[in-house]
């Protein structure tokens, strides 16, 4: 933990915005370095210009890519387009416009200029394709590296499904894109958009339809008193058009817009980042805990949420989802009893016995949002969410919602949750405890090369020779995911009380150990050491 962790930033914390855009447009990257390529992770392109990985040159021919990918997927609708209060958003919005417009592609923008919730993208796209006049097939860019601190950028792509792309989709695009980089950009078409960008209004649409999957006369006949912080984000003039739509008790608790976030707390590794379920990130807003029923925080994006409640302050988002997932599959009727439950394998195990407990199915997939993409759009997933806070669900007539995380959707959930049960979410996960025991649950990071993570990332569930896993027989040993079969990219072990699952960190040389233990916490210590001896005997072969 960072010394100045939780504590406001300060002026040589702050990014230069001037010269993170001069970069933009300045630098040329070398695909021959590494760190300098297109490179798709769960989320997109992310990276920045003053690294020269997210750069006018990276937008230029990613944005090629993506007209090259949907010409020849036969997707001939509209392409709706957005960005979230990252200083690089809106420049890599102008690059992108260019593109679309050269390439002929019908590009529908925000009617205001303004910022585009991530959610927001996924329901439009979502709305047009269910259309039933609609002739044609939609997709949709996100520009947003999330959470990230200020000197990021991001880009992502939408297909169809309104979900975050597939790998199949991403590869296709990353290796183009590269190719045209390496090529000089030859083959990047590109042109002034004048005026044939069409406008679409993502704010009036989204917040229209929310009544379509929250109960806002509940919220506002019990007057919960809601804050919501937007963390300088694209929700922020959401929030106040949700108050004065449904006559809810709701406050903006700090709508100020600065791409440096000037007014953000330090996290726990003294970084800028806008990370609504982190403790550090969010002391800000904790201060304001009391004030509230319920305040809730949401990232750059709005695709994650944070809840926080008088009495236990900022909720673990696993804790949280437990709570949801109960409280949704005993109100509302109108969904399958037949529809599963979707979670990702390094969620706590409290999910499984809540969903245990309501008898419904239980879908564990491997970590990113885009797994639960199919069975929300069927019906044949209810609800789908990540250890990471972000999650959405179906609408009360159990139709699709959206396909992409949904931070401001869960936070209003927790005010329905209050209004209707007159429990906080805080409380009832108490009561849950209480019926199921209380699990200790952390993330930890081990030391690992490049090329011992590559064997991690492929490593099968069969080549973990140990029997035993802190003092339990070992039940379960998987590389792939129960839920689809899709590999985990790593592997989880499982016995009756504890669990630990190991992946590859992406972008650093450590992989990842998270563990859970309903045996308390000297025993998760325990699980965690046994965890890296382990996984390094297995790296070791």
């Amino acid at each position: 933990m960072h010394e100045r962790a939780g504590t406001v930033a300060l002026p040589e914390d702050l990014i230069d915005v001037d010269e993170l855009i001069a970069a933009y447009y300045r630098d040329v990257p070398n695909v021959d370095e590494p760190t300098q390529r297109v490179a798709f992770g769960t989320s997109g392109h992310r990276g920045s210009s003053l690294k020269t990985s997210f750069n006018e040159t990276h937008i230029l021919a990613v944005t090629q890519a993506i007209c090259e990918y949907r010409a020849d997927q036969g997707i001939t609708g509209p392409l709706f387009i957005g960005r979230d209060t990252h200083a690089l958003s809106e420049p890599a919005e102008r690059t992108a416009l260019e593109v679309l417009a050269a390439n002929g592609v019908t590009v529908l923008a925000d009617s205001r200029d303004s910022w585009v919730p991530t959610p927001a993208l996924s329901r439009a796209i979502v709305a047009y394709n269910a259309d039933p006049a609609t002739t044609d097939q939609a997709d949709g860019i996100i520009i947003t590296p999330s959470h990230n601190p200020p000197q990021d950028g991001g880009f992502k792509y939408n297909p169809p499904h309104g979900g975050p792309a597939d790998t199949d989709a991403t590869s296709w695009v990353e290796q183009r894109a590269n190719d045209l980089i390496a090529a000089g950009l030859e083959g990047v078409k590109r042109e002034s958009p004048g005026d044939r960008i069409g406008r679409y209004d993502f704010r009036e649409n989204y917040v229209r339809d929310l009544a379509e999957i929250i109960d806002f006369e509940a919220i506002q006949r019990a007057g919960v008193r809601m804050g919501a912080d937007p963390l300088g984000g694209s929700s922020v003039e959401y929030w106040q058009l949700i108050a004065d739509t449904y006559g809810i008790d709701l406050t903006v608790v700090n709508p100020v817009v600065d791409p440096r976030w000037p007014f953000m707390t330090l996290d726990w590794d003294g970084k800028v980042r806008m990370d609504p379920s982190s403790p550090s990130a969010m002391a800000s807003v904790l201060a304001h805990k009391d004030d509230y029923d319920v305040l809730t925080g949401n990232d750059a994006d709005a695709d994650r949420h944070g809840i926080v409640t008088p009495t236990a302050g900022l909720m673990n988002p696993n804790h949280y989802l437990a709570v949801a997932i109960d409280y949704l599959a005993a109100h509302r009727p109108q969904w399958s009893k037949e529809a599963g439950i979707g979670k990702t394998l390094v969620s706590s195990s409290m999910i499984d016995r809540v969903v245990a407990a309501l008898d419904r199915k239980l879908v564990e997939v491997p970590v990113g949002f885009k797994w639960f993409v199919p069975g929300l759009t069927d019906g044949s997933i209810l609800f789908g969410g990540e250890e990471s806070a972000g999650a959405s669900f179906l609408k009360f007539d159990g139709t699709t919602w959206t396909t992409d995380k949904d931070g401001i959707l869960l936070a209003l959930l927790a005010a329905e949750i209050i209004a209707v049960t007159g429990k906080s979410p805080s409380k009832r996960y108490e009561e849950l405890t209480e019926q199921f025991g209380a699990p200790a649950y952390e993330r930890v990071d081990a030391a690992a090369t490049p090329a011992q993570k590559a064997v991690l990332k492929k490593l099968s569930g069969d080549s973990i020779a140990a029997t035993e896993l802190a003092g339990e027989p070992i039940t379960a040993k998987l590389s792939e995911a129960p839920g689809n079969g899709a590999a985990i990219g790593g592997v989880k072990v499982e016995t009756e009380n504890a669990w630990f699952a190991a992946r590859p960190s992406g972008t650093e040389d450590v992989y990842k150990i998270y563990a859970e233990s309903f045996r308390g916490p000297e025993h998760l210590r325990e699980v965690q050491a046994e965890a890296k001896a382990i996984v390094d005997a297995a790296l070791a072969e």
